[in-house]
């Protein structure tokens, strides 16, 4: 059977799709050469000799706004087809295309780990909205991103700011597959940070339609202009004791079968939603400020995470804010916490006006310091970086 449909003129890439799919995921592709594209679905479709494709990949060749405006009627239309733009990424294409009801975006040189990847997760959602309900096979069979926690003892220490800019930065790696997850659930303030006003938030998410389907989940995210989603805390404190740890992990694994990242901004202290984000996370960002009781805290966080079997092998300690009249050195905060500082963020005047004034520093070009070493961490999730030795790693981590 044809599940995939191929719109564009470029035989290099249809023969880039055929070697992503070959032996790896069932079905075949049907291309159509003629990238000019017709009113409506129907026109398209009717091109389509077997039956109808699960998966619609328009480009590379197609211009960006008949696709979207096609892909808007296909989403009304035939809900039941993922559609995938094969195109250059940028924010307001991102952006656009998210509200379009297009599944994700391809770039036209996308290797084909990530080819067979992405297809593989419209194959997914295309069966579930099928079906209507959870597809037959477990979530925890799917391919699954990578689960970033940012988690500190103690507040004040700019967590969401860290947490926040990674998500943008990381939103750039991997455009319209980077979530960022608000789990300080009574006091959270990422949506202040990005300058959201959700209309749906995390006590939607962990509830009815959006626990069974993934799809439905993804609906009620908030989208950000910088390619991310976001999923923000109820506007009520009082609705935290509603949010069991067990419904934060079924929903965190729900999001990581869908995004390649997925960024947490945790409660201060372990907590029942904390630890249910540890104990799902494949890396753990552990920060600190540069003063003593936060160095402390850090390490009887350590500890306690150690007792607990729940220190992941993933681990970035980042020294936030930090300056050299604070009468501490990086080399002190590693004495104390026993291992290694990965990233140091100098204190910088850029970083509370860019929160106050809800645009992450890394959402605009910045030669600020903090910039450089924000990017920094965003830096250590490519996946085509090369993992250093740690003794490596942390001799660069240095007050500039």
């Amino acid at each position: 059977m044809s599940r995939f449909l191929l719109v564009t003129s470029d035989t290099n890439f249809e023969q880039r799709i055929q070697s992503a799919i070959a032996g790896r995921i069932p079905g075949s592709v049907q291309t159509v050469y003629n990238t000019q594209l017709p009113e409506t679905p129907g026109e398209l479709l009717q091109r389509v000799v077997t039956e109808l494709p699960q998966v619609l990949l328009l480009g590379p060749g197609v211009h960006p706004n008949d696709a979207l405006r096609l892909a808007s009627v296909f989403d009304v239309q035939h809900p039941e087809i993922s559609v995938i733009l094969v195109a250059e990424a940028n924010p307001d294409l991102a952006l656009a295309a998210m509200r379009a009801g297009i599944r994700d975006l391809l770039e036209p040189q996308a290797d084909t780990d990530l080819m067979r990847v992405m297809l593989e997760r419209a194959c997914h959602a295309a069966e579930s909205r099928r079906r209507g309900f959870v597809p037959e096979e477990p979530i925890s069979s799917r391919p699954s991103g990578r689960v970033i926690a940012v988690t500190s003892p103690k507040g004040g220490v700019g967590k969401t700011t860290i947490a926040a800019n990674l998500a943008i930065g990381l939103g750039r790696m991997a455009p319209m597959s980077t979530v960022i997850v608000d789990l300080d659930v009574q006091f959270g303030d990422v949506a202040s940070v990005l300058n959201l006003v959700p209309e749906h938030t995390l006590s939607d998410a962990v509830t009815g339609a959006a626990a069974q389907d993934t799809m439905v989940l993804k609906a009620f995210l908030s989208v950000h202009s910088a390619s991310i989603y976001a999923l923000c805390t109820p506007l009520s404190p009082a609705e935290a004791d509603r949010i069991t740890a067990d419904q934060i992990s079924h929903m965190l694994e729900q999001l990581a079968s869908e995004f390649a990242f997925v960024v947490i901004d945790t409660a201060p202290g372990l907590g029942e939603h904390t630890l249910a984000a540890l104990e799902a996370a494949t890396d753990v960002v552990f920060l600190s400020g540069m003063d003593v009781p936060g160095v402390r805290g850090l390490r009887k966080e350590l500890d306690v995470l150690s007792e607990l079997q729940m220190l992941p092998g993933c681990r970035h300690v980042v020294v936030n804010m930090a300056d050299r009249v604070s009468g501490l050195s990086v080399q002190d905060v590693e004495a104390t916490i026993r291992t290694p500082v990965d990233v140091v963020v100098p204190r910088s005047k850029a970083v509370p006006y860019s929160t106050n004034k809800g645009e992450p520093l890394l959402q605009e070009k910045s030669r600020d310091k903090a910039a450089k070493a924000l990017n920094g961490l965003v830096a250590r999730f490519d996946p085509s970086r090369t993992l250093e030795p740690r003794t490596a790693v942390h001799r660069r981590a240095v007050l500039q």
